[in-house]
């Protein structure tokens, strides 16, 4: 059956589930849906998701939406994927899950919201919101502090105490990322209490290379342009 994943590359989800099939040989199609032109929203893509968000996949004549539940489709209906990114022994995959139901509910709000209402709003027509932003940027402190002193654990470079990645270490650094956006004053400031998270951000990324970086190139490339209108025209 044919695979049809329909992502942007801006979008954290879009990125993991991108990074996840190069990494495992899984062939399939790329369909770009821009979120900033509003690709999203016309009544073509909606028949592929009512929802109208990215990710979302066609698989033969299977549809799906919501990334974690991708991810977990993927693992389990290609053979050739890894055990440790989703692990068969029940217990393995339930704290797995546990990871990514927590990660939509606390991190996922709290970097998007911070990033978006403080940065990104403007490029979707929107005005910045500073106090969506102060709400969003206390969430995802939170958030950072639970990863470094709970979800990472001594006896292994990743979450869970893993010595491979899973679904969760993917999902939640790809979400991480986003924080590229902010000025590197900022960046600096809300990681410094946390070097375990900087490391184990580091560890994922070698983990995932060639693909890792490929697929954050447009995340990097938006950032300058974003740079460079925040400093407004030179003299």
């Amino acid at each position: 059956m044919s695979l049809k994943l329909y992502v942007d590359r801006l979008s954290q989800p879009s990125r993991a589930l991108l990074i996840f099939c190069k990494l495992n040989g899984i062939e399939f199609e790329e369909v770009n849906i821009e979120l900033s032109k509003g690709q999203h929203r016309t009544p073509e893509y909606q028949e592929v998701n009512i929802m109208k968000q990215v990710p979302a996949i066609v698989h033969g004549d299977f549809k799906l939406f919501e990334s974690h539940a991708i991810l977990r489709y993927l693992a389990s209906a290609f053979p050739e994927v890894a055990d440790h990114w989703y692990p068969s022994d029940v217990k393995k995959r339930a704290s797995v899950e546990c990871v990514l139901d927590w990660h939509h509910a606390n991190l996922r709000r709290g970097s998007a919201g911070y990033v978006f209402n403080s940065v990104l709003a403007p490029a979707f027509g929107l005005p910045l919101n500073p106090q969506a932003a102060a709400e969003g940027k206390k969430l995802l402190s939170a958030s950072l502090a639970t990863i470094d002193t709970y979800w990472l654990q001594k006896d292994g470079r990743f979450l869970l105490g893993n010595s491979q990645p899973s679904l969760a270490d993917l999902s939640l650094v790809c979400e991480i990322m986003q924080l590229e956006f902010l000025n590197e004053e900022d960046r600096g400031s809300i990681f410094s209490p946390h070097k375990n998270v900087l490391k184990w951000i580091d560890d994922v990324k070698s983990a995932t290379t060639p693909y890792f970086d490929e697929m954050h190139a447009t995340l990097f490339k938006v950032k300058e342009v974003t740079k460079q209108r925040a400093a407004g025209p030179s003299s």
